[in-house]
C-alpha cells in the first residue's frame, strides 16, 4: 500500500528530538515494517533520515514554512499555504496513486483529509490535542474561529479520526458529532529498550523522566523520596530532562536535604534515554490532581519497555495502561504520603519488583508497541 502522510505543523521537524518527531517518525516506521511505501509531506524535517528510516521505501516532500513574525501573520500564512500542499499532493498521486492518506491534525492544516475527499480515497486523521484549546490557554491563538472551522472540517472529512485518549475523541466529537471517532492510546518501540532483570544489587534508584514543567509534578516525587530517604540510606532519585521548574525543583530538593542523592542530568538525546533508564529500579508519573486530562503518556509506555516498574497517579489515561498490582502501581494524585508509601513498598521487596517489571514488558511487547498501533488504526479503515 501506498500512503502519503500529512503533517502540515511548522513546529514539528519530523526527523528531530521532540516528542512529537519522535512520534511521527515512529508512526512511519510502523508503517514501513508492515511493508507500505509511504510519501511525507511535511513543512520542517529538523536534518535527514537515518537508521532503517533512510530507505527508498520513504520519501519526503518539503513543505513551503510561514516567514511571519506575528501570531497573527503566522495563522494566516499557515491557511494560505494549504493549497500549496493539496497540489503537491495532486502530483505525486498523478505520478503514482495513493491508497490511503495519513494525516496528523494540526491547527490550520485541512489538504490532506481535504484531498482525500476528493480524490475518493480514505483517509486517517491522527489527533493528539484538543489544539485550539491547547493553543489558546498556553500560547497564543488569532484566528480562534478559523482553528475551529478547521477542527470541524478534517474530522468531518477523514474516513476515521484517531484520538490518543477518550478526553480528545469526546472533544473530536463534539465537533463533528457523526465522524467515525476511535481511541488508540499512544504506543512504544520496545527494540529501543533491550529488557534487563534489575538484580537488586546497588543503590534503590528511583527516577524520572520528562520536562520539568508543573503538569508533572514532580515536586511531589521530590517530597515523597525525601520521606523515602529518610530511611534508606542507599536509596537515591535521577531527574531526566529539564525546563523551567528545574531551579526551582533543585531547591526544594536541597530545602528537603536530599540534593546529595539526587541527581538533575539536564537535557539529553531520545538517544540516550534507554541508557539512563537501566540504571532505574522504579521510575514516576507523579501527574497532579489538576491539569489537562487528554495526554497520553510515552513516558509511561518507555518506562514498561525498559523493565522499570511504573508507580503512576491514578489520572487521566494512566488507568489503562498500568494495570494495578500487576504491571505497576498507581497511587492517588498530588499525594506525597501515598506515593512515599509506594516506593517504600517497593523498595523493600525485590521480588515484587521483578514480578511487575517482567509484567509491564510483557504487556508491551503483547499490545502496544508503535507496530500494534498502527495495525490497529489500519483495521478501522473503513473499506
Amino acid at each position: 500500500m501506498r500512503v502519503a502522510y500529512v503533517c502540515g505543523d511548522p513546529g514539528i521537524p519530523v526527523f528531530g528530538t521532540k516528542g512529537a518527531s519522535v512520534h511521527v517518525q515512529e508512526v512511519i516506521r510502523a508503517l514501513l515494517q508492515a511493508g507500505h511505501e509511504v510519501e511525507l509531506f511535511c513543512r520542517r524535517t529538523g536534518g535527514d533520515a537515518s537508521g532503517d528510516l533512510a530507505t527508498p521505501r520513504l520519501r519526503v516532500h518539503v513543505l513551503p514554512v510561514p516567514r511571519a513574525e506575528s501570531a497573527r501573520a503566522r495563522e494566516r500564512a499557515l491557511m494560505q499555504l494549504e493549497p500549496e500542499t493539496a497540489l503537491a499532493l495532486e502530483a505525486t498521486h498523478a505520478a503514482a496513486p495513493f491508497d490511503l492518506v495519513y494525516e496528523r491534525y494540526a491547527l490550520f492544516a485541512t489538504a490532506g483529509t481535504g484531498f482525500a475527499r476528493e480524490a475518493g480515497l480514505p483517509s486517517v486523521l491522527e489527533v493528539n490535542a484538543p489544539l485550539p484549546r491547547e493553543q489558546a490557554e498556553h500560547r497564543e491563538l488569532v484566528h480562534a474561529d478559523a482553528a475551529d472551522a478547521v477542527a470541524r472540517r478534517v474530522i468531518s472529512d477523514a474516513s476515521v479520526v484517531v484520538c490518543v485518549s477518550h478526553p480528545v475523541a469526546s472533544w473530536a466529537l463534539e465537533q463533528a458529532p457523526n465522524a467515525r471517532v476511535v481511541v488508540e492510546p499512544n504506543g512504544v518501540n520496545a527494540d529501543r529498550f533491550a529488557w534487563e532483570a534489575r538484580d537488586g544489587d546497588g543503590p534503590f534508584t528511583v527516577g524520572f523522566v520528562g520536562t520539568l514543567k508543573p503538569w508533572h509534578g514532580t515536586e511531589t516525587l521530590i517530597d515523597a523520596f525525601a520521606q523515602l530517604a529518610g530511611a534508606r540510606l542507599d536509596a537515591r532519585l535521577v531527574i531526566i530532562g529539564d525546563g523551567p521548574q528545574r531551579e526551582a525543583l533543585e531547591a526544594r530538593a536541597a530545602e528537603r536535604g536530599i540534593a546529595g542523592r539526587t541527581l538533575f542530568t539536564g537535557a539529553i538525546a531520545p538517544s540516550e534515554v534507554p541508557r539512563w533508564l537501566r540504571m532505574i529500579d522504579v521510575a514516576a508519573a507523579p501527574y497532579p490532581a489538576t491539569g489537562d486530562p487528554y495526554f497520553s503518556p510515552l513516558k509511561v509506555l518507555e518506562y514498561l519497555a525498559a523493565g522499570a516498574v511504573v508507580v503512576a497517579s491514578r489520572v487521566g489515561q494512566l488507568p489503562e495502561l498500568i494495570d494495578h498490582g500487576r504491571t505497576g502501581v498507581l497511587v492517588a494524585p498530588s499525594d506525597t504520603d501515598a506515593l512515599a508509601s509506594a516506593l517504600f513498598l517497593l523498595a523493600e521487596d525485590p521480588a515484587l519488583r521483578r514480578e511487575l517489571a517482567e509484567a509491564g514488558r510483557d504487556e508491551i511487547e503483547r499490545t502496544r508497541t508503535w507496530r500494534h498501533v498502527v495495525d490497529r488504526t489500519l483495521e478501522r479503515v473503513p473499506s
